[in-house]
């Protein structure tokens, strides 16, 4: 019989460098022990240089996920912290979470009929310096949806619209919107995971 078996081999929980409840059990459902330290940056200050200076958006979105890292890798040595971002792109114009539900309608009007991109980006931190990083993208369709449609979506969702950028959680209700999808699904939800758990075992902190 086995028991008492575990694929997580630190001493202590992985850092999670977020307040993303989906990242959260993401990782969890993955076997991993996680602690939440929401990290205290200016995420449109990190981003608006980068913008300026017409860094892509997988870019922004690594440059994201770092400073997060860094933040609370800095205040908790020793531990490793995961930092993780992810920007929307469609038609050249980038995308952040609606602050209202009027917001969230705009959003997915303007996606609706369209494709467009998620990228999801992590960070792996120790002592205030980034240890491994990776970025995955995914590609969506939304179909044509009228505006009826949209006010009904939003009825059923709520605030969690207002929890992910594009206004859509594709787990939920949002999944309705879209025509297909091409990519990861956990990219999608946020955070690449594959690559996740891959530099995981390569730090020698999961299971081989």
């Amino acid at each position: 019989m086995i028991t008492g078996a575990t694929l997580w081999l630190a001493a202590e929980p992985l850092l999670l460098a977020s307040g993303s409840p989906t990242r959260r059990d993401m990782l969890r459902a993955a076997g991993i022990p996680v602690e939440i330290v929401r990290p205290a940056i200016d995420e449109r200050a990190v981003e608006a240089p980068l913008l300026a200076q017409g860094s892509p958006p997988d870019a922004v979105a690594a440059a994201l996920a770092c400073a997060k890292a860094l933040a609370v890798s800095q205040a908790k040595p020793g531990r490793l912290v995961l930092g993780a971002d992810q920007t929307l792109t469609c038609d050249g114009i980038a995308f952040h979470k609606p602050a209202t539900l009027a917001g969230a309608a705009d959003q997915i009007a303007a996606l609706a009929g369209k494709t467009h991109e998620l990228h999801s980006a992590f960070v792996l931190a120790q002592d205030g310096s980034p240890i491994v990083e990776g970025v995955s993208t995914a590609r969506l369709t939304m179909r044509s949806l009228s505006p009826g449609f949209i006010l009904r979506y939003l009825g059923q969702a709520g605030e969690t619209a207002l929890e992910s950028v594009g206004g859509y959680q594709i787990e939920g209700p949002g999944a309705q919107l879209f025509e297909s999808v091409e990519g990861d699904h956990f990219t999608i939800l946020g955070l690449p995971l594959f690559h996740v758990l891959a530099a995981l075992r390569d730090l020698d902190m999961l299971a081989r």
